[in-house]
């Protein structure tokens, strides 16, 4: 049986980068511990396996030695956020998905001479954040009041996404890599990132988080399109707020105001101030999290720094031991209204039912392949041949 060379460095990069203790590996690769070690190697085969199972293009397995990838866009998070090496394969892979379907349509939206989207880049870090939270509100036609109609936080975090989509923007909330349900992205890793571009702007949410910390999430990477070029990147922070950086702070206050307006959270406060907890009470008429409510009351002067603090370590250590909120359930193709977008999803089928792309570049695109990518499309309305 042929054995394959490698360097045990790279073996052991690609396990460590998939943050894959070796454990983890063994019972698929027996003999791992002594490949990494140099006292023996593995098959062609077997070296295949490993890649697909640390996700990692298997070239890079015959390399000198562990390459440097570098992250492909400016990275906001705050330092508390940032993983210690190299970014996550799950992070990096969704990154680059993402920047695919922003580059497919804007050539396809350049090919249909659409006119820039004149919001994209109106704000500078000089301005009020508060102001261009207000402004981003107007935009949205979001009267007062509007998240305490709405019954349920998933239907408001569908409500804010399908708004953002109608204003040209691609909204995509996913908690793992595509459809991979075995692959799910660290929301201690990262919260989401903007791709900023005047024709083909993209928000991503991991939607490992929350749903209340989603919808802030949701606001927060749509600042940084307001800001342009200067505000493309990756954010995340630890307690929902971030705690450093011009660009993340003014994204911050941006969205702060945008979903708990300064003047309605100040009407609503007198009710509420009394309660053993206001800004859990206050929770659902803006389907944030309490957290956003306290931090934001008292920025407001609404409340005292020690009694938010006092209410942020208590809630903190009972969500720590709540059990965590899972990635997936209900329905798959509604799954896809989030993971793929009905803006999205729709220009490609659309180009290639007119045979402008083949289909399996559309499969490729939207991870959508043969029998779903066809029901899928009959479902949003779209008779493909």
């Amino acid at each position: 049986m042929i054995r394959v060379t490698v360097k045990p460095d790279l073996l052991r990069w690609a396990r460590e980068r998939a943050g894959l203790p070796i454990e983890d590996l063994i019972g698929r690769f027996p003999k791992l511990a002594a490949w990494e070690r140099g006292e023996s190697s593995p098959t062609f085969n077997q070296l295949e396996a490993f890649a697909k199972a640390t996700h990692v293009p298997f070239g890079f397995l015959f390399l000198p030695e562990p390459p440097d990838l570098p992250m492909p866009i400016p990275d906001f998070r705050t330092l508390g956020s940032r993983q210690s090496g190299a970014i996550s394969p799950d992070l990096l892979d969704t990154i680059y998905a993402m920047q695919r379907r922003q580059a497919w349509l804007r050539e396809e939206r350049l090919e249909g001479d659409a006119e820039p989207l004149a919001f994209v880049g109106s704000a500078q870090l000089s301005d009020d954040p508060g102001a261009v939270g207000r402004e981003m509100r107007r935009l949205f036609g979001l009267g007062g009041g509007w998240a305490a109609r709405v019954r349920t936080w998933q239907e408001a975090v569908s409500a804010l996404r399908a708004a953002i989509e109608e204003l040209g923007v691609i909204a995509v909330i996913n908690g793992i890599v595509g459809n991979d349900t075995h692959r799910r992205l660290n929301v201690e890793e990262f919260r989401g990132f903007a791709l900023t571009d005047d024709l083909a702007p993209l928000i991503f949410v991991n939607g490992a988080d929350a749903k209340s910390a989603q919808m802030f999430t949701l606001a927060h990477e749509l600042a940084h399109i307001w800001l342009g070029a200067k505000g493309a990147g990756l954010s995340g922070f630890p307690g929902i707020f971030p705690d450093g950086g011009r660009v993340e702070t003014f994204c911050d206050r941006a969205a702060a105001e945008f979903l708990v307006p300064a003047a309605e959270l100040q009407a609503l406060w007198t009710r509420v101030k009394r309660d053993a907890s206001p800004s859990e009470t206050l929770a659902s008429e803006f389907k944030v999290s309490p957290i956003v409510i306290g931090r934001r009351a008292m920025d407001l002067g609404l409340t005292d720094r020690a009694a938010f603090f006092d209410f942020y370590d208590a809630y903190v250590q009972r969500e720590k031991r709540q059990k965590p909120q899972g990635t997936g359930g209900g329905s798959f193709y509604n799954n896809q209204n989030l993971r793929v977008g009905r803006l999205f999803a729709v220009q490609v089928m659309r180009a290639a039912k007119e045979g402008r792309i083949g289909f399996k570049d559309a499969y490729d695109l939207t991870g959508l392949h043969g029998g779903t990518f066809q029901e899928f499309a009959r479902r949003l309305g779209v008779d493909l041949p």
